[in-house]
C-alpha cells in the first residue's frame, strides 16, 4: 500500500516531469534516511513506470569504517530490491590536500563527477538526489547570512541540467520529519553520518543552532523560507527570460566580445541592467565568482555615467570593459593600445586629446613678459626652454623602448618602469600622452614626470609652458 508521501512525490514527478515513464535513473544514495527512503519511494513507482533504478554511493573516505559500513549498507540494500549498484571508494582527503578546497566542497565536486560517470555507463538521462524541503530552508539561511541577490534566493532547482544529465530533487517539498516517518512505517534501517553533528560544518551550525532559534519567533520558519524560494523562482525566471529577450535585442556577440550600445543599456529598468550584466558575463564562460555585487554595479556605473567618454576597466585579469562615447564592449582579453601622436607648433594654443580625456594649453612666451611668471613645473605644468628644443614637438603615445632622463636622478630609466613602480593601472599606461622633440628625447610625462632637458634657467630668453587639464 501506498502512503502520503509516495503519493505525493509520484503527483509531483509527473506534473512537473521530472521523470518520463521507462527512463534510466541514477539514484544518490549515501545510506542516511533521506535517500534510504528516496529509493524506496522510486523503487515502488518504478513497476508502474517502467523506470530502471541504479543506485549509486560514494565512500569519500571522510570517517574510516564508518564510511566503509555505510557503503556495505547501501550495497546490501539495493541488492534486497534487486537494483544494480555502484560504488565509488574517492579518497577526498588527499583531494583536499591537493586542491586546497574545503572539506565539503571537494566531497560535492568529486561525488557529482561519480554520479556522472555511473550515469553515462547506464546510458541515463536522470540524476536523483535526495534533499528535501528542510535542506532547501537551510540553504536559504546560508545564503541570507552570506549575502545574496534575487537569484540566490530561489535556492536548490527541482531540476537542472548538468553535462546533459538533468538533476531532480523529488523530495525538495517534502519535510524531515515525512521522511523519518516514512522510513519508520516501513521499518527501513538507514545510517546515521556522524560528521552531520560537527559543528565545523557551517551547514551544520544553520541546522544545529540558527534555525532552532530562529523557530523560537515563528515556528513555520522553515515553511516560510521555502515559500520565499518558491516566490523567488517564478520571479527570477521572469526577469531571466526578460534579460536574454534584451540581450538578443541590443548586444553583438563574439568570441571573447560582446558589444553594446549605452544608449540601449540606460533605457532599461536598473534591476534588468544587473541581469544583462550577468548574462553577458556567463555568455563570455567567466566563472561565478566575478558575478559579485560590487563589480556588477562597477560596470553598470561605468556605463551610465554620462561625463564619460572614453575609459578602460579592467575589472581583473580576464575581464575588460571598454567604452568609446557610445559603444560598451565587455572583452576578455587586454584592449590593444591605439596610438597616437599629434604635431605641436608655435601656432598651437590648445590641443584636445580625446584618448587620455585631456586638453593641453601652450603659452609661447619671452622671458620678461608678464606671462613668464608661471614658469613653475609641477605634474601638470611644465615650463621648458625653447631654445634648447628641436621642433616640432609631438605628443604622442608611449612606444616599446621609450627612456625618460628624469629632472633630479642620474641616468634614465624606460618609462614602461616607472609606470610599474608608481602602480598605475593598465588601463592608463598607454594612454598617458608623451611630450617629445625632433630629436625623439622624451621632455615630460605628462601629469607624471618631466625630463631633466630644457630646463628654464637664467638664460632662458623663450618659454614654452604647458598645462594639462583632465576633461
Amino acid at each position: 500500500m501506498e502512503t502520503e508521501l509516495a503519493v505525493q512525490v509520484e503527483q509531483r514527478i509527473t506534473e512537473h516531469k521530472l521523470i518520463a515513464s521507462g527512463d534510466v535513473v541514477v539514484v544518490a544514495v549515501s545510506g542516511g534516511p533521506d535517500s534510504v527512503a528516496l529509493l524506496h519511494v522510486l523503487f515502488v513507482l518504478s513497476e508502474r513506470h517502467g523506470w530502471k533504478l541504479i543506485a549509486a554511493h560514494v565512500n569519500h573516505q571522510f570517517r574510516g569504517e564508518e564510511s566503509d559500513a555505510e557503503a556495505l549498507f547501501v550495497e546490501e540494500l539495493a541488492a534486497s530490491m534487486g537494483v544494480p549498484c555502484e560504488i565509488g571508494v574517492i579518497n577526498v582527503p588527499a583531494y583536499i590536500e591537493e586542491t586546497s578546497l574545503n572539506g565539503q566542497a571537494a566531497a560535492r565536486e568529486k561525488r557529482y563527477e561519480y554520479l556522472h560517470q555511473v550515469a553515462a555507463k547506464y546510458g541515463a538521462k536522470r540524476i536523483a538526489l535526495a534533499h528535501h524541503a528542510d535542506d532547501q530552508a537551510e540553504t536559504m539561511m546560508m545564503r541570507i547570512l552570506r549575502g545574496t541577490g534575487p537569484s540566490g534566493l530561489i535556492g536548490m532547482p527541482e531540476r537542472r541540467l548538468e553535462k546533459k544529465v538533468e538533476l531532480i530533487r523529488p523530495f525538495l517539498r517534502i519535510y524531515k520529519t515525512d521522511i523519518v516517518n516514512y522510513c519508520a512505517q516501513h521499518e527501513m534501517l538507514y545510517c546515521m553520518d556522524s560528521s552531520n553533528l560537527l559543528r565545523k560544518y557551517f551547514r551544520n551550525q544553520i541546522r544545529l543552532d540558527v534555525m532552532p532559534m530562529l523557530k523560537t519567533y515563528n515556528e513555520q520558519f522553515s515553511e516560510s523560507l521555502n515559500r520565499l524560494a518558491d516566490l523567488m523562482q517564478a520571479e527570477d525566471d521572469y526577469l531571466g527570460r526578460e534579460a536574454e529577450l534584451v540581450f538578443r535585442r541590443i548586444t553583438t556577440l563574439r568570441p571573447g566580445c560582446c558589444r553594446l550600445e549605452r544608449s540601449d543599456f540606460t533605457e532599461l529598468h536598473l534591476a534588468l541592467q544587473r541581469r544583462l550584466i550577468k548574462l553577458i558575463l556567463n555568455c563570455l564562460c567567466l566563472g561565478m565568482d566575478r558575478l559579485d555585487y560590487g563589480r556588477i554595479e562597477r560596470i553598470r556605473e561605468l556605463i551610465v555615467q554620462h561625463q564619460v567618454s572614453n575609459q578602460i576597466l579592467q575589472v581583473d585579469e580576464e575581464l575588460y570593459i571598454v567604452r568609446e562615447y557610445e559603444a560598451i564592449q565587455f572583452q576578455t582579453a587586454a584592449p590593444v593600445p591605439k596610438s597616437y601622436s599629434y604635431e605641436i607648433g608655435p601656432a598651437t594654443s590648445e590641443l584636445y586629446l580625446p584618448e587620455a580625456e585631456a586638453k593641453l594649453h601652450f603659452s609661447w612666451m619671452q622671458v620678461g613678459s608678464p606671462e613668464t611668471a608661471i614658469h613653475f613645473s609641477s605634474a601638470t605644468d611644465v615650463s621648458l626652454d625653447l631654445d634648447q628644443l628641436r621642433l616640432p614637438l609631438v605628443l604622442r603615445s608611449r612606444r616599446s623602448g621609450d627612456r625618460l632622463e628624469p629632472h633630479g636622478l642620474n641616468g634614465s630609466k624606460k618609462v614602461k618602469d616607472m609606470f610599474i613602480d608608481a602602480k598605475m593601472p593598465l588601463s592608463r599606461r598607454d594612454v598617458i600622452p608623451l611630450l617629445v622633440d625632433a630629436s625623439g628625447q622624451i621632455l615630460w610625462i605628462a601629469g607624471f614626470r618631466r625630463s631633466k632637458h630644457a630646463l628654464v634657467g637664467p638664460d632662458t630668453e623663450r618659454v614654452l609652458h604647458m598645462k594639462l587639464v583632465l576633461q
